[in-house]
């Protein structure tokens, strides 16, 4: 579909995925409405764009990608690709300020950014959305199931003991609720998980993820409460 306005980003794709296969793509633009709708009764299907190679129909993006043996993100399918790259990101910069101030990216200040800035972050995704965040984190969190205005607490109170562990600024109130959230989060996770054998989508990243609950979140909150003792100790 090329209209005014419009130009479909998986009709581009589709191109761009043939021409890198060595294709010689004749593309046939659709440029109103009319000739979009005139086209799927004519084939018989729901969307558009859709591929023909020697006069037979591949289908859409997705059925393109697969014609062609790669990977297909399935709607609902778990993954673990938003808290990898959140991670990764995150200890990058770390390494990048230890590197900035003193001159080292190897630092055990490094190590302490890394946690409170991925706290930080992952306080940034939940705060996106509150509502749907709050819900998922209903499912397991035992004070919000029993206090209900928590669950739209928590990633304020995430981010602010992030920020100020980050700034190394007002121990005497982030150690502790960093120590508090934590604790309880923990908790919650590994009795919902290992103890109650739920499966449950992980609140970690926000509200929309299909994040597994386990092992992300169990270490997620085992962070707060390590820098929280890390920080009361030193």
């Amino acid at each position: 579909m090329v209209m005014p306005g419009h130009i479909c980003p998986y009709g581009l794709k589709s191109k761009h995925l043939l021409e890198s296969r060595g294709y010689a793509v004749d593309d046939r633009w659709l440029e109103t409405r009319e000739q979009t709708d005139a086209f799927k009764a004519k084939h018989d299907v729901e969307t558009t764009p859709q591929s023909f190679i020697d006069g037979e129909r591949i289908g859409g993006h997705d059925d393109l990608r697969r014609h062609f043996g790669l990977k297909v993100a399935e709607p609902g399918a778990t993954s673990y690709t938003p808290v990898i790259a959140l991670f990764a990101m995150t200890a990058l910069i770390a390494l990048a300020v230890s590197h900035a101030v003193y001159g080292n990216p190897l630092t055990i200040m490094a190590g302490e950014w890394f946690v409170s800035i991925s706290m930080c972050v992952l306080a940034l995704l939940k705060l996106q959305d509150v509502a749907k965040f709050s819900t998922m984190f209903l499912n397991y969190d035992l004070l919000a199931r029993r206090w209900v205005p928590y669950a739209s607490i928590y990633p304020f109170a995430e981010g602010l003991a992030g920020v100020l562990m980050t700034a190394h600024w007002l121990d005497w109130l982030s150690i502790p609720v960093a120590l508090a959230i934590g604790t309880i989060g923990a908790i919650s996770v590994f009795k919902a998980v290992y103890i109650e054998r739920r499966e449950l989508k992980c609140a970690c990243v926000g509200g929309s993820s299909n994040v597994p609950l386990g092992f992300v979140s169990l270490t997620e909150n085992l962070m707060m409460v390590a820098m929280a003792i890390w920080m009361a100790a030193t």
